[in-house]
């Protein structure tokens, strides 16, 4: 475990704790939280660039025309149309 000292503007700061409070958790670990949370964002979003990189359009194209024309199951209904 490492320590990091953080300047933070005082209304993101009091912003924070009182989140952190409403949380019922201390302000470290809501900030630690809120990062792995960013970092994940960050992850995932890298991931799903490299892979739509490597993407192969014409073969996506093809496997959904095999796809059979049927309206969706009970419940599975765009939001949209419901």
């Amino acid at each position: 475990m490492s320590n990091f000292a953080l300047r933070l503007p005082d209304s993101l700061h009091e912003h924070a704790r009182t989140l952190a409070a409403r949380d019922n958790t201390s302000l470290n670990q809501f900030i630690t939280m809120a990062l792995a949370e960013k970092v994940s964002a960050l992850d995932a979003e890298a991931f799903l660039q490299e892979r739509a990189a490597r993407a192969d359009v014409d073969r996506a194209r093809t496997l959904l025309r095999r796809a059979p024309n049927v309206a969706p199951a009970e419940g599975d209904e765009p939001a949209i149309l419901k």
